[in-house]
């Protein structure tokens, strides 16, 4: 085989360039190919674009009257079609040149888009499991034409002769390939009828498969695809897609969406998953063009927020890439990828509208895919967001019903800090909303969009504190001499220490303290270990007042009333820093070593207190 292209020599004398088909095939099989059993799915599409182009000279042949038949019994493999078939001249120009294929002859250039093939490489794939490839055509172009024969062989060579019309009786071509003794896992009889089945499934021409047994050949494609067909009513047809969907997928769909793109040719179905998956998670979806599959795990046919279905469509406009693995990502797939956005978002409306049981499974299933949505999407939103969960100090409810409670709704900025005040919150009365969570936070600040008697605040400690009743004046002086040792004990973590009342009154202490805060205070702490240097002067420059954090002390608790009466100076401070380090704790934020050094030391004091006093 040759690669036409030249250079000149000193001499001026063109010459070729030699190929090293070996090392071309290993190049295709690791950096082109996915599999060695990208072979037969290679010869299927030769087929497929023969018949097409049978079919445009015998256009008024019946749909069904050209077909494919496979044969493979352990020994060969043997693709078979009734195609146009191929000239001698068409061997020499096609089969002998590397990289030239007769879907790019101009006689047929107009009509390209008919074929699934566009590289010309195809046939090379086949060196991925064999030596030897026997080719015998003839030509439905020609009546009387001769029947051809073509070997080429995997050192490059390759012999083409003329045989008699009888050789072949009928126009089309014959494929043989004898398989190498190491490529068994691709060419025996069970493993080329279920990669006929895997890639040629939905192709619209008759495929068959014999495995050389004497029985009957198997069909590969017994039925056309479900959205091509005609059923008696509706509910049989979501059925049937539904039934495919569960046999192409493995899961039962929570419901199917019927695609159709006729601007390109598309039809197919999404299905949407009964279950949450993993945020950001991305399904390949099963591409077929013109029937042949192209992919089953091509991500890029739908945008990254649809994570919540897998899709198998079948397209007539979409290109593949060289390898027929995968969409060339241009302009064509990007309007592809809006419209069946489109045909998601109208889904969604329509279960919203009228179907609120449907809409209620998928959104306990898919909240997180809907709420990814709705941040970019004002129609969404605005149709969606109050029957969205949130976690709030009510539970786990959708917006809609927060606010009937709630006029006035807080949302913290991390999970943190709601699991710090959410008990307290509750208690006094106040509607907080864990903003935390991915999109949480963005959405629930857009609520008074879709509810304007709603309004909505981030929760600081200021706003917290504000809730909290005072201690009467008799009972703050009494407590006056334990507060200023615990401030004293725990000045340190930059810590004020207040007493006030709050229910539940089993609480014994709350730790106010923002990630903000904390990041502020370690950078102040930074610049102060480094002062006087140049990371030092740039911290120093972003100084700002560090703010404290506040441990509340609840005067209801009695583990609390009884620590604030103590007159021992030691135990006075060990308790504050036990009343600091459970609060920590409840808080459920990561402790800093020297929180969990002071959690360890203060539970071992106590019990030491407690021993030294039992004695």
């Amino acid at each position: 085989m040759t690669l036409h292209d030249t250079a000149v020599d000193p001499a001026g004398a063109d010459r070729t360039f030699q190929v090293d088909l070996r090392g071309l095939v290993d190049l295709l099989s690791h950096h082109l190919y996915s599999s060695p059993r990208v072979y037969l799915r290679e010869l299927l599409q030769n087929a497929v674009d023969a018949l097409t182009a049978r079919h445009g000279l015998e256009q008024t042949a019946p749909a069904d009257a050209f077909g494919i038949r496979l044969y493979a019994d352990g020994k060969v493999v043997r693709v078979e079609d009734d195609g146009v078939g191929l000239t001698e001249a068409d061997v020499h120009t096609f089969l002998a040149t590397i990289g030239r294929s007769s879907k790019r002859a101009d006689r047929i250039a107009e009509q390209r888009g008919d074929f699934i093939g566009q590289f010309g490489i195809g046939l090379l794939s086949c060196f991925l499991v064999a030596d030897e490839i026997h080719v015998l055509s003839r030509s439905a172009r020609t009546p009387d034409a001769p029947a051809v024969e073509w070997r080429g062989r995997g050192d490059g060579s390759y012999s083409v002769r003329t045989l008699p019309a009888s050789a072949r009786p009928r126009p089309g071509t014959t494929v043989t390939l004898t398989p190498r003794s190491d490529a068994g896992e691709w060419t025996r009889p069970q493993q080329v009828h279920a990669l006929a089945r895997h890639f040629g499934s939905l192709l619209r021409h008759p495929v068959t498969f014999d495995d050389g047994s004497g029985g009957p050949g198997a069909c590969v494609n017994p039925e056309p695809a479900p959205w091509t067909r005609g059923f008696p009513t509706p509910g049989a047809r979501a059925r049937a897609l539904a039934a495919y969907g569960e046999e192409v997928f493995g899961f039962t769909p929570l419901d199917t969406i019927e695609l159709d793109l006729p601007a390109v040719g598309l039809k197919g179905i999404a299905c949407v998953l009964p279950e949450a998956v993993p945020a950001g998670r991305r399904h390949g979806h099963r591409v077929h063009v013109k029937g042949m599959l192209l992919s089953g795990q091509a991500e890029e046919i739908l945008p990254e927020w649809a994570f919540f279905v897998r899709c198998v469509v079948d397209a007539e406009s979409l290109r593949p890439t060289a390898s027929r693995e995968a969409l060339y990502e241009d302009d064509t797939l990007a309007a592809v990828r809006d419209a069946l956005a489109e045909r998601l978002r109208a889904w969604i409306a329509r279960a919203a509208a009228s179907d609120p049981d449907l809409l209620g499974r998928f959104l306990q299933a898919h909240h997180l895919a809907v709420k990814s949505l709705a941040v970019h999407d004002d129609e969404i939103l605005r149709m969606l967001l109050p029957w969205l969960p949130f976690e709030t100090t009510d539970g786990h409810t959708t917006l809609d019903e927060f606010a009937r409670t709630h006029r006035t709704v807080l949302v913290t900025s991390s999970v943190e800090e709601f699991r710090q005040v959410a008990a307290i919150a509750s208690a006094a009365g106040l509607g907080v909303v864990n903003g935390g969570y991915t999109y949480d936070r963005e959405l629930v600040h857009r609520l008074p969009e879709i509810r304007p008697e709603v309004s909505v605040a981030d929760l600081d400690p200021a706003t917290l504190t504000a809730h909290l009743d005072p201690v009467d004046r008799e009972t703050e002086l009494a407590a006056a001499p334990y507060l200023a040792q615990a401030r004293d004990a725990l000045a340190v973590f930059d810590c004020d220490v207040a007493l006030r009342t709050f229910q539940p009154a089993s609480a014994p202490a709350l730790l106010v303290d923002s990630r903000d805060a904390r990041h502020e205070r370690t950078r102040s702490q930074l610049a102060r270990e480094q002062e006087g240097g140049l990371w030092g002067d740039i911290l120093g420059a972003l100084r700002q007042e560090a703010p404290r954090a506040q441990l509340i002390l609840n005067q209801l608790n009695p583990l609390v009333r009884t620590a604030v009466a103590i007159d021992e100076p030691e135990l006075a401070r060990t308790s504050a820093e036990a009343l600091y380090g459970q609060a920590a704790m409840l808080s459920r934020r990561p402790l800093r070593p020297s929180e969990s050094s002071l959690i360890n030391r203060s539970f071992l004091d106590l019990l030491a207190h407690a021993l030294r006093k039992d004695s």
